[in-house]
């Protein structure tokens, strides 16, 4: 390692990774393992952060103790005890460091010397090594469209589809594109994959969800952002973001959804894309349940600027952002906020641009109709419509999200009412099983 931090002039903590032949991607994978087998928390680090640990800043004191288990080094070792970029190895004095005023570490200079022609044959050794990692790839640009096409399938296909039928074909899509992420590719090839990655593990998280099984869908939702991070595309981390924040709308915590749609607006920064729109609007819906009337209609009014502003969305695209599915979000907004008459609006628009008015959107929004008849002090008629409609829905498609809007119309209503025919006949209904209602 001396050898490598005199000749190259680095850091003792960047001569480990060299010696080792890793670049900085692969040294942050093989942190990842070694966390996975010894069962510990895994690190916020991606290459950047290695790096600037590398050339002058210090990690935490649980993140250093990660590395000196993957460098088989105390911290003197890896020179995080001092200034190590000029300091001898730590710990290779006998004698031992010297130390200054307040026995502070003081590092010792490193002796020059002319590096040694095997050395300089062990350098050469690893650019060949870096060459041949940075042309390897085991992915085809024939393979990266044929799963383009066939995730775009599964986008239309979701639309209309039992989420209990989609699970197993996004799974068994996902895998084939993790296999080939687990090997190397260029940065490209890389970024495409963890594109296909969020995406895929956000419908897969999105059928959880519907399905009530709610921690599998929290978990695979903090998938799908890891891999729209990973995938460097702004408008894909604020897809997913939104798409996250479904789950704590209808399940909560409001906060974090706010939380997610507030992120996700401030990366599309106030760009006219779809993201930018679905954030809004989802912001909106979500203030508006919270009780925040301001921050809704602030969100309402940027939802409607920045969709008249973007390219067209296609209506049969699970991962599109089309007009019925603003107008969905929109009504939720209004619903909450107590503005029926902008609410029915935005329903009976909607409702127009589903043919046959079939499938879970077209439901929920008969829901939020019937909320607003629920606010108008209309207890019978609403009920009578939540009952109906959720039975109307095929038994594939009764999924928990229905039974928590459905649930929502009985909570808006007082108290007082609650004992009618209709409302115990609507509440009879949401007791049974899921898929039986």
């Amino acid at each position: 390692m001396a050898e490598i931090v005199s000749c190259c002039d680095v850091s003792w903590l960047r001569a480990h990774r060299l010696g080792r032949g890793w670049t900085l991607r692969q040294a942050v994978d093989e942190l990842v393992q070694l966390c996975e087998r010894l069962g510990l928390v895994r690190p916020n680090v991606d290459p950047d952060q290695l790096g600037a640990w590398e050339t002058g800043r210090t990690p935490r004191g649980g993140t250093l103790d990660l590395l000196c288990r993957l460098y088989e080094a105390d911290a003197q070792g890896l020179g995080l005890a001092g200034d190590y970029r000029t300091a001898s190895c730590p710990g290779a004095d006998a004698a031992g460091p010297a130390t200054g005023p307040g026995n502070l570490l003081v590092p010792r200079p490193v002796p020059w010397s002319a590096p040694s022609d095997a050395f300089h044959d062990l350098v050469d050794s690893y650019r060949r090594k870096v060459e041949a990692t940075l042309a390897s790839t085991t992915a085809s640009v024939t393979q990266l469209e044929v799963l383009d096409e066939q995730i775009m399938d599964l986008r239309r296909t979701y639309v209309a589809s039992p989420p209990s039928q989609m699970l197993a074909r996004l799974v068994q899509l996902l895998e084939e594109v993790r296999l080939l992420a687990a090997n190397r590719q260029p940065a490209v090839v890389q970024s495409r994959l963890s594109e296909m990655i969020a995406v895929l593990a956000t419908l897969v998280a999105d059928a959880l969800m519907k399905l009530g099984r709610l921690d599998q869908a929290r978990l695979w939702y903090g998938t799908a952002r890891s891999a729209a991070d990973d995938s460097g595309s702004g408008e894909l981390r604020a897809h997913v973001r939104v798409q996250a924040a479904m789950l704590p709308y209808y399940y909560g915590p409001l906060e974090r959804a706010v939380s997610l749609t507030r992120e996700a607006r401030l990366l599309n920064r106030g760009r006219a894309t779809a993201a930018g729109a679905f954030a809004a609007a989802a912001e909106a819906r979500a203030r508006a349940r919270q009780g925040d009337v301001e921050g809704a209609r602030t969100a309402i009014a940027q939802a409607h600027d920045l969709f008249d502003r973007c390219p067209p969305s296609a209506p049969d695209d699970a991962w599109a952002f089309p007009r019925r599915r603003l107008l969905l979000y929109l009504s939720g907004a209004h619903t909450a906020l107590g503005e029926v008459q902008d609410a029915r609006q935005a329903q009976d628009e909607a409702l127009s641009l589903y043919p046959d008015h079939s499938g879970i959107d077209p439901a929920l929004l008969a829901l939020e109709h019937a909320m607003c008849l629920a606010q108008e002090h209309d207890a019978t008629e609403a009920c009578e419509l939540a009952r109906h409609t959720v039975l109307a829905v095929p038994e594939a498609h009764r999924t928990e999200i229905l039974g928590v809007r459905a649930q929502e119309v009985i909570n808006i209503l007082p108290a007082r009412v609650r004992a009618t025919r209709a409302v115990r006949e609507l509440g009879e209904v949401l007791a049974l099983p899921t898929g039986k209602r």
